[in-house]
Protein backbone atom coordinates (compact mmCIF):
# COMPACT_ATOMS: atom_id res chain seq x y z
CA UNK A 1 0.00 0.00 0.00
CA UNK A 2 1.00 3.84 -0.54
CA UNK A 3 2.12 5.53 2.36
CA UNK A 4 -0.12 8.02 3.85
CA UNK A 5 -3.47 6.35 1.37
CA UNK A 6 -5.57 7.05 5.30
CA UNK A 7 -8.54 9.74 5.42
CA UNK A 8 -9.20 11.79 8.43
CA UNK A 9 -12.78 11.20 8.67
CA UNK A 10 -14.76 12.80 11.70
CA UNK A 11 -17.37 10.13 11.61
CA UNK A 12 -15.42 6.71 12.99
CA UNK A 13 -16.50 3.21 11.65
CA UNK A 14 -19.40 1.33 13.60
CA UNK A 15 -19.78 -2.24 13.06
CA UNK A 16 -23.31 -3.95 13.67
CA UNK A 17 -23.83 -5.85 16.67
CA UNK A 18 -25.33 -8.95 14.53
CA UNK A 19 -21.94 -9.62 12.05
CA UNK A 20 -21.21 -12.86 13.71
CA UNK A 21 -24.84 -14.01 12.32
CA UNK A 22 -24.73 -13.65 9.26
CA UNK A 23 -21.14 -15.20 8.08
CA UNK A 24 -23.37 -19.17 8.16
CA UNK A 25 -26.20 -17.58 5.80
CA UNK A 26 -23.94 -15.94 3.65
CA UNK A 27 -21.72 -19.04 3.26
CA UNK A 28 -24.78 -21.06 2.80
CA UNK A 29 -26.26 -18.41 0.09
CA UNK A 30 -23.08 -19.13 -1.36
CA UNK A 31 -22.99 -22.62 -1.83
CA UNK A 32 -26.37 -22.17 -3.15
CA UNK A 33 -25.29 -19.93 -5.97
CA UNK A 34 -21.56 -21.98 -6.07
CA UNK A 35 -21.14 -20.60 -10.21
CA UNK A 36 -21.08 -17.23 -9.18
CA UNK A 37 -17.71 -17.25 -7.79
CA UNK A 38 -15.28 -17.87 -11.13
CA UNK A 39 -12.28 -19.13 -10.51
CA UNK A 40 -12.20 -17.50 -7.15
CA UNK A 41 -11.51 -20.13 -4.13
CA UNK A 42 -12.76 -20.01 -0.95
CA UNK A 43 -9.93 -19.53 0.78
CA UNK A 44 -9.08 -16.41 -1.46
CA UNK A 45 -12.56 -14.95 -0.79
CA UNK A 46 -12.64 -15.53 2.88
CA UNK A 47 -9.37 -13.17 3.00
CA UNK A 48 -11.55 -10.40 1.52
CA UNK A 49 -14.51 -10.63 4.86
CA UNK A 50 -17.31 -9.65 3.04
CA UNK A 51 -19.61 -9.97 6.17
CA UNK A 52 -17.26 -7.30 7.77
CA UNK A 53 -17.59 -4.64 4.86
CA UNK A 54 -21.41 -5.15 5.38
CA UNK A 55 -21.50 -4.68 8.95
CA UNK A 56 -19.36 -1.88 8.78
CA UNK A 57 -21.30 -0.09 6.12
CA UNK A 58 -25.14 -1.01 6.94
CA UNK A 59 -24.04 -0.85 10.93
CA UNK A 60 -27.61 -0.45 12.01
CA UNK A 61 -29.87 -3.31 9.96
CA UNK A 62 -31.32 -6.03 11.23
CA UNK A 63 -29.59 -9.62 11.13
CA UNK A 64 -31.92 -10.87 7.95
CA UNK A 65 -30.89 -7.42 6.21
CA UNK A 66 -27.41 -7.59 7.02
CA UNK A 67 -27.15 -11.43 5.36
CA UNK A 68 -28.92 -9.19 2.47
CA UNK A 69 -26.50 -6.70 2.04
CA UNK A 70 -22.97 -9.37 2.80
CA UNK A 71 -24.60 -11.38 -0.11
CA UNK A 72 -25.26 -8.18 -2.42
CA UNK A 73 -21.60 -6.63 -2.08
CA UNK A 74 -19.99 -10.37 -3.35
CA UNK A 75 -21.92 -10.26 -6.12
CA UNK A 76 -19.98 -7.34 -7.00
CA UNK A 77 -16.90 -8.27 -6.52
CA UNK A 78 -17.51 -11.37 -8.25
CA UNK A 79 -19.44 -9.92 -10.99
CA UNK A 80 -16.62 -7.18 -11.54
CA UNK A 81 -13.18 -9.94 -11.26
CA UNK A 82 -15.38 -11.83 -13.92
CA UNK A 83 -13.89 -8.78 -16.83
CA UNK A 84 -10.33 -9.40 -15.21
CA UNK A 85 -9.71 -11.90 -17.62
CA UNK A 86 -9.34 -12.33 -21.37
CA UNK A 87 -13.43 -11.15 -21.25
CA UNK A 88 -13.13 -7.80 -19.90
CA UNK A 89 -11.13 -6.81 -23.73
CA UNK A 90 -14.72 -8.46 -25.80
CA UNK A 91 -16.77 -5.29 -25.37
CA UNK A 92 -19.74 -7.30 -27.61
CA UNK A 93 -19.47 -10.51 -25.30
CA UNK A 94 -19.96 -8.08 -22.02
CA UNK A 95 -22.83 -6.26 -23.49
CA UNK A 96 -24.43 -9.45 -24.24
CA UNK A 97 -23.90 -10.05 -20.63
CA UNK A 98 -24.95 -7.35 -19.32
CA UNK A 99 -27.96 -6.84 -21.68
CA UNK A 100 -29.14 -10.39 -20.21
CA UNK A 101 -28.50 -8.92 -16.55
CA UNK A 102 -30.32 -5.80 -17.34
CA UNK A 103 -33.69 -7.54 -18.76
CA UNK A 104 -34.16 -9.83 -15.42
CA UNK A 105 -34.85 -6.49 -13.66
CA UNK A 106 -37.86 -5.72 -15.71
CA UNK A 107 -38.88 -9.52 -15.59
CA UNK A 108 -38.02 -9.71 -19.02
CA UNK A 109 -35.01 -11.95 -18.94
CA UNK A 110 -34.33 -16.18 -19.39
CA UNK A 111 -36.52 -18.39 -17.95
CA UNK A 112 -35.06 -19.79 -14.70
CA UNK A 113 -33.90 -23.26 -16.14
CA UNK A 114 -31.80 -21.09 -19.30
CA UNK A 115 -30.04 -19.05 -16.51
CA UNK A 116 -26.53 -18.38 -15.70
CA UNK A 117 -25.16 -19.23 -12.04
CA UNK A 118 -24.30 -15.50 -12.49
CA UNK A 119 -28.09 -14.62 -13.45
CA UNK A 120 -29.77 -17.16 -10.77
CA UNK A 121 -27.70 -15.36 -7.72
CA UNK A 122 -28.64 -11.49 -9.21
CA UNK A 123 -32.27 -12.56 -9.60
CA UNK A 124 -31.91 -13.88 -6.13
CA UNK A 125 -30.74 -10.66 -5.29
CA UNK A 126 -33.11 -8.42 -7.01
CA UNK A 127 -36.41 -10.26 -5.50
CA UNK A 128 -35.18 -9.65 -2.32
CA UNK A 129 -34.10 -6.32 -2.05
CA UNK A 130 -37.55 -5.05 -3.87
CA UNK A 131 -39.52 -6.20 -0.64
CA UNK A 132 -41.32 -3.70 1.39
CA UNK A 133 -40.22 -0.85 -1.28
CA UNK A 134 -42.76 1.29 -3.32
CA UNK A 135 -42.79 1.62 -7.20
CA UNK A 136 -41.25 4.63 -7.04
CA UNK A 137 -37.96 3.21 -4.79
CA UNK A 138 -38.13 -0.07 -7.22
CA UNK A 139 -38.11 2.41 -10.80
CA UNK A 140 -34.82 4.13 -9.22
CA UNK A 141 -33.24 1.08 -8.39
CA UNK A 142 -34.05 -0.62 -11.59
CA UNK A 143 -32.28 2.49 -13.40
CA UNK A 144 -29.49 2.55 -11.23
CA UNK A 145 -28.45 -1.20 -11.50
CA UNK A 146 -29.08 -0.51 -15.46
CA UNK A 147 -26.48 1.99 -15.75
CA UNK A 148 -24.16 -0.22 -13.76
CA UNK A 149 -24.36 -3.17 -16.26
CA UNK A 150 -24.69 -0.67 -18.81
CA UNK A 151 -20.98 0.96 -17.72
CA UNK A 152 -19.35 -2.68 -18.41
CA UNK A 153 -18.83 -2.84 -22.08
CA UNK A 154 -17.78 0.46 -22.04
CA UNK A 155 -14.72 -0.33 -19.83
CA UNK A 156 -13.84 -3.44 -21.72
CA UNK A 157 -13.63 -1.25 -24.69
CA UNK A 158 -11.09 1.25 -23.21
CA UNK A 159 -9.35 -1.84 -22.12
CA UNK A 160 -8.92 -2.87 -25.64
CA UNK A 161 -7.98 0.51 -26.64
CA UNK A 162 -5.21 1.03 -24.67
CA UNK A 163 -5.54 4.52 -24.06
CA UNK A 164 -6.04 6.36 -20.53
CA UNK A 165 -9.14 8.16 -20.23
CA UNK A 166 -9.23 12.24 -19.91
CA UNK A 167 -10.70 12.94 -16.05
CA UNK A 168 -13.43 13.82 -16.85
CA UNK A 169 -14.04 10.86 -19.34
CA UNK A 170 -13.04 8.60 -15.72
CA UNK A 171 -15.71 9.64 -13.89
CA UNK A 172 -18.32 9.53 -15.98
CA UNK A 173 -17.57 5.70 -16.30
CA UNK A 174 -16.29 5.26 -12.59
CA UNK A 175 -19.50 6.39 -11.85
CA UNK A 176 -21.39 3.54 -13.05
CA UNK A 177 -19.18 0.77 -12.55
CA UNK A 178 -18.39 1.92 -9.39
CA UNK A 179 -22.28 0.79 -8.43
CA UNK A 180 -22.28 3.54 -5.87
CA UNK A 181 -25.74 4.71 -6.16
CA UNK A 182 -27.44 1.15 -6.60
CA UNK A 183 -25.76 0.63 -2.96
CA UNK A 184 -27.34 4.17 -1.37
CA UNK A 185 -30.72 3.02 -2.78
CA UNK A 186 -30.04 -0.34 -0.33
CA UNK A 187 -29.71 1.76 2.90
CA UNK A 188 -32.97 3.06 2.84
CA UNK A 189 -34.32 -0.71 1.86
CA UNK A 190 -31.68 -2.17 4.58
CA UNK A 191 -32.98 -0.10 6.60
CA UNK A 192 -36.62 -0.01 6.61
CA UNK A 193 -37.28 3.80 5.50
CA UNK A 194 -37.72 5.69 2.14
CA UNK A 195 -36.27 9.32 1.42
CA UNK A 196 -39.03 12.06 0.58
CA UNK A 197 -38.65 12.78 -2.80
CA UNK A 198 -37.48 16.65 -2.08
CA UNK A 199 -34.90 15.79 -0.22
CA UNK A 200 -33.59 13.08 -1.90
CA UNK A 201 -33.24 15.44 -4.91
CA UNK A 202 -32.51 18.20 -3.64
CA UNK A 203 -29.52 20.00 -4.53
CA UNK A 204 -27.27 19.75 -1.37
CA UNK A 205 -28.22 15.96 -0.81
CA UNK A 206 -27.45 14.88 -4.74
CA UNK A 207 -24.05 16.75 -3.98
CA UNK A 208 -23.38 14.85 -1.03
CA UNK A 209 -24.65 11.90 -2.56
CA UNK A 210 -21.87 12.12 -5.32
CA UNK A 211 -19.33 12.82 -3.10
CA UNK A 212 -19.62 9.91 -1.11
CA UNK A 213 -19.72 7.89 -4.14
CA UNK A 214 -16.69 9.72 -5.61
CA UNK A 215 -14.36 8.83 -2.19
CA UNK A 216 -14.71 4.91 -2.23
CA UNK A 217 -13.84 5.08 -5.89
CA UNK A 218 -10.78 7.52 -5.26
CA UNK A 219 -9.33 5.72 -2.41
CA UNK A 220 -9.80 2.54 -3.73
CA UNK A 221 -7.75 3.17 -6.92
CA UNK A 222 -5.33 4.08 -5.00
CA UNK A 223 -5.53 0.60 -2.96
CA UNK A 224 -6.19 -1.59 -6.16
CA UNK A 225 -3.51 0.24 -8.23
CA UNK A 226 -0.55 -2.05 -8.48
CA UNK A 227 -2.97 -4.84 -9.79
CA UNK A 228 -4.72 -3.06 -11.77
CA UNK A 229 -1.70 -2.07 -13.52
CA UNK A 230 -0.75 -5.27 -13.56
CA UNK A 231 -3.27 -6.53 -15.44
CA UNK A 232 -3.61 -3.45 -17.89
CA UNK A 233 -6.39 -1.70 -16.67
CA UNK A 234 -6.33 2.30 -17.40
CA UNK A 235 -9.18 3.78 -15.64
CA UNK A 236 -7.54 4.31 -12.14
CA UNK A 237 -7.38 7.74 -11.10
CA UNK A 238 -3.52 7.42 -9.76
CA UNK A 239 -2.84 6.39 -13.46
CA UNK A 240 -4.49 9.38 -14.61
CA UNK A 241 -2.94 11.60 -12.33
CA UNK A 242 0.05 10.60 -13.03
CA UNK A 243 -0.75 11.54 -17.00
CA UNK A 244 -2.25 14.68 -15.85
CA UNK A 245 0.55 15.85 -13.63
CA UNK A 246 4.14 13.83 -14.13
CA UNK A 247 5.53 12.52 -11.05
CA UNK A 248 6.06 8.82 -9.37
CA UNK A 249 3.42 6.91 -8.70
CA UNK A 250 3.51 7.58 -4.97
CA UNK A 251 3.01 11.05 -5.81
CA UNK A 252 -0.05 10.15 -8.00
CA UNK A 253 -1.63 8.04 -5.18
CA UNK A 254 -0.72 10.84 -2.91
CA UNK A 255 -2.47 14.46 -4.52
CA UNK A 256 -5.32 11.75 -4.83
CA UNK A 257 -5.54 11.23 -1.52
CA UNK A 258 -5.50 14.66 -1.08
CA UNK A 259 -8.59 15.41 -3.37
CA UNK A 260 -10.47 12.68 -1.40
CA UNK A 261 -9.54 14.51 1.93
CA UNK A 262 -11.09 17.42 0.19
CA UNK A 263 -14.08 15.23 -0.40
CA UNK A 264 -14.53 14.52 2.88
CA UNK A 265 -14.47 17.49 4.10
CA UNK A 266 -16.99 18.97 1.60
CA UNK A 267 -19.31 16.20 2.32
CA UNK A 268 -19.48 16.96 6.44
CA UNK A 269 -20.22 20.98 5.29
CA UNK A 270 -22.61 19.80 3.33
CA UNK A 271 -24.02 17.70 6.45
CA UNK A 272 -24.69 20.60 8.43
CA UNK A 273 -26.92 22.34 6.27
CA UNK A 274 -29.17 19.38 6.12
CA UNK A 275 -31.61 20.02 8.91
CA UNK A 276 -32.17 23.79 8.13
CA UNK A 277 -32.84 21.72 4.47
CA UNK A 278 -35.40 19.63 6.36
CA UNK A 279 -37.28 23.29 7.68
CA UNK A 280 -37.21 25.03 5.01
CA UNK A 281 -39.11 22.04 2.84
CA UNK A 282 -41.45 21.71 6.00
CA UNK A 283 -40.36 17.83 6.44
CA UNK A 284 -43.18 16.20 8.94
CA UNK A 285 -40.85 14.49 11.46
CA UNK A 286 -41.08 10.78 9.97
CA UNK A 287 -39.51 12.96 7.04
CA UNK A 288 -36.53 14.16 8.95
CA UNK A 289 -35.74 11.33 10.82
CA UNK A 290 -35.33 9.87 7.14
CA UNK A 291 -33.06 12.43 6.00
CA UNK A 292 -31.19 11.93 9.22
CA UNK A 293 -30.57 8.04 8.53
CA UNK A 294 -30.30 8.77 4.88
CA UNK A 295 -27.03 11.13 5.82
CA UNK A 296 -25.97 8.84 8.26
CA UNK A 297 -25.85 6.13 5.49
CA UNK A 298 -24.04 7.71 3.38
CA UNK A 299 -21.25 8.80 6.42
CA UNK A 300 -21.33 4.68 7.17
CA UNK A 301 -20.44 4.12 3.33
CA UNK A 302 -17.63 6.46 3.60
CA UNK A 303 -16.30 5.37 6.88
CA UNK A 304 -17.03 1.60 6.28
CA UNK A 305 -15.31 1.22 3.21
CA UNK A 306 -12.94 3.32 4.00
CA UNK A 307 -11.70 1.05 7.32
CA UNK A 308 -12.37 -2.38 5.48
CA UNK A 309 -10.55 -1.60 2.55
CA UNK A 310 -6.72 -0.64 4.47
CA UNK A 311 -7.12 -4.37 6.20
CA UNK A 312 -8.64 -6.67 3.24
CA UNK A 313 -6.88 -9.06 1.44
CA UNK A 314 -8.53 -8.61 -1.76
CA UNK A 315 -5.91 -6.18 -2.52
CA UNK A 316 -2.64 -7.85 -0.95
CA UNK A 317 -2.83 -5.78 2.09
Amino acid sequence: MFHAALLDLPFPPRSNPHREHVAHPHQEWLRRHEGLAGAIGGAAYGRWDVPRLAAFTSPDCATDDLALAADLLSFYFFFDDRFDSDLGRAPARVAEICTRMTALLHGEGPAPDARTPVEHAFADLWERSLRGMSARWRARSAYNWEWYFACHPAEAAGRLSGRFPDREGYLALRRGTAAMETLFDMVERLNGFELPQEVLHHPVLRRMRQLAADIPSFTNDVHSYAQELARGDVANMVMIVREERGGTPEEAAVEVMREAQAMVDRFVELSAQVPEICDLLGLTPAGREAARRYVDGLAAWIAGYHRWEIATGRYGH
